[in-house]
């Protein structure tokens, strides 16, 4: 369509520049929020994926209330019905029976009354005793206060609960400065648990200062809710803790726990999304239900120096109880890298992570995420790659699959773990290493992985790679996990940043896997196993469709082996 002058200008303003702030990562634009009657045809829409959940168009953002309910998956989402930027957010609601395929319902909760006339922000689903479903969510009233309030299915006997009805005493808890709650961060309900004295417990997302806080609330019938005394817990100099959840792991095995459940062999995850970072942080630990507190283990740390559900863009998270499946879901919130403009553009911006199945690792520090067993039904076109030799400075072309629309496995092995650089880490951070030593800067052990999205010339390509290190003081190796996107686009108004971690696995002992999920503009990729996780939004100029291309590389001086590969096509999944 063709976007008069003033309106292109408006769409190059940012923070502080024409626009309503109303807490971080609530910014209003005011002036657009329109309609825009932008094509969305999937031939002028090479950033369109086919596979990740996003609606036809408009801005999306945090899944709420994911729940199965009688056999169906529900997702609800932040969704503005008008434009595609954030505002005038609605719960939109979306129903599957395998987390794949969806199709779309009319929005679940829209504002209408006074405590939520001016937004339905973030919330959780709960199962109630009868297997009768609960929300809670954040209304945003008329003094832009922050109140927490119950919807209800109107119907049980609708399958897929496509109607909601709010509860007539909302709000059910509101923000009390006598409490220390800031009026203005009050947010984003967790999925509540039962305690062993059958009283309901839930935390509530805010600060006090740069004191991230997860303030505990009671209920002996999940209606009359009073504030704990002392939060379930708190984290110095992290500012806002949005989005928290708060759920139980089991110890000795990869099944899902309900929330409610408490034991010996279980260990408690508490996340919360950092609005000063925009990343997923957790620690993992234990929780006293007799005094409601949550104690993080040794050495599980808080804030930017712990670890992150993702290293790349992933935000404002939930987790869910799969009964069907005896397991535990996360989703997760995936933003654009795009200017506004170009989100304009195209006609929506935001999309969903595909769905990941979380459990403990063995070692009981870290979790593990893997991508739902229902992804590989999309699977076409399998190819294998076994035992290849990768000498210094090579490249190979997989072929065989659509390299735009893809999942790729691969192991690989060192060779001499004896030729890997010496590094001081106390002196490095990891997303600051992978800047310095991107994936054209050659080492010895490494960089070697995949690049995917590549024009045929390498003008373009997103690199998600390792390298090995030798540390200075222990002389033990370290592994750097890279997704380099700094080459991913000729159109430099994306950001373009590039992720990284250490990757907790032993070079020398085991292979080094990676699966990368590869779907247009995004890629999702899982290092180790899933112990590390790195997403990308990239939009590539040239390496657009069946002219994306797929390599393996290896940029070090030293030789290492493709142990294995298996890849393959991915088929559009149907969302309606």
């Amino acid at each position: 369509m063709r976007f008069s002058i003033s309106l292109v200008l408006l769409f190059s303003l940012c923070l502080g520049h024409g626009i309503v702030e109303l807490e971080a990562s609530h910014c209003i634009y005011d002036q657009l929020q329109i309609s825009l009657n932008v094509s969305s045809n999937s031939t002028d829409q090479p950033y369109r994926t086919g596979y990740h959940f996003q609606p036809h168009k408009n801005w999306i953002n945090d899944p709420n209330g994911v729940m199965i309910h009688n056999g169906i998956y529900h997702l609800f989402y932040q969704y503005n019905p008008k434009g595609v930027v954030w505002g005038n957010i609605v719960w939109a609601h979306s129903t599957s029976e395998d987390l794949i395929n969806w199709v779309s319902h009319e929005p679940a909760i829209s504002p209408s009354q006074k405590y939520d006339e001016k937004g339905c922000w973030s919330g959780s689903a709960t199962i109630l005793p009868g297997d009768k479903p609960a929300i809670l969510y954040t209304g945003i009233d008329l003094d832009n206060n922050q109140v927490q309030n119950l919807a209800f299915p109107k119907n049980l006997s609708d399958p897929y609960l496509i109607e909601w009805e709010k509860f007539p005493k909302n709000p059910l808890m509101a923000p009390d400065s006598k409490n220390g709650i800031n009026a203005s961060a009050f947010r984003d309900p967790s999925t509540a648990w039962q305690g062993p004295d059958k009283a309901w417990r839930v935390v509530i997302g805010s600060k006090n200062d740069d004191l991230g806080l997860a303030i505990l609330f009671r209920s002996e019938d999940f209606i009359t809710w009073s504030q704990a005394k002392r939060p379930l817990h708190s984290g110095k100099h992290t500012g806002m803790w949005e989005c928290p959840d708060f759920y139980p792991v089991a110890v000795d095995n990869v099944t899902g726990l309900d929330t409610s459940t408490l034991g010996s062999n279980v260990k408690h995850v508490l996340k919360v999304s950092l609005d000063n970072t925009k990343h997923d942080y957790y620690t993992i630990g234990n929780y006293n239900y007799r005094t409601d507190k949550y104690i993080p283990d040794n050495g599980s740390i808080e804030g930017d120096r712990g670890l992150k559900y993702d290293y790349g863009k992933f935000y404002a998270s939930k987790t869910f109880f799969d009964s069907a499946r005896n397991r535990r879901v996360l989703w997760g919130w995936i933003n654009e890298s795009s200017s506004v403009k170009d989100d304009a553009k195209k006609g929506w911006s935001g999309l969903q992570a595909i769905p990941r199945t979380v459990w403990l690792d063995k070692s009981g520090k870290q979790l593990i995420q893997w991508p739902v067993a229902e992804l590989e039904m999309l699977r076409d076109n399998e190819i294998h790659l076994q035992h290849k030799s990768l000498d210094a400075g090579s490249t190979h072309e997989i072929t065989g699959i659509t390299a735009a629309q893809a999942d790729v496995d691969i192991s690989l092995e060192i060779t001499d773990i004896n030729k890997a650089e010496v590094i001081n880490l106390k002196r490095h951070h990891a997303q600051k290493l992978c800047n310095e030593r991107n994936a054209s800067a050659k080492g010895s052990l490494g960089p070697f992985g995949l690049k995917v999205l590549a024009s045929n010339d390498s003008q373009e390509f997103t690199a998600v790679f390792f390298r090995i290190f030798i540390r200075k003081a222990s002389k033990q190796p370290v592994v750097l996990m890279c997704s380099d996107q700094s080459r991913s686009s000729l159109n430099n108004d994306n950001d373009k940043t590039t992720y990284g971690t250490f990757l907790n696995v032993d070079p020398v002992s085991e292979k080094i896997s990676l699966r990368s999920l590869i779907d247009h503009s995004i890629v999702e990729s899982f290092g180790g196993g899933g112990k590390s996780c790195i997403t990308a939004r990239v939009y590539p100029k040239l390496a657009v469709d069946d002219k994306a291309h797929l390599y393996v590389f290896n940029n070090g001086t030293e030789a290492v082996k493709v142990a294995s590969l298996k890849a393959w096509s991915l088929k559009d999944a149907h969302i309606k």
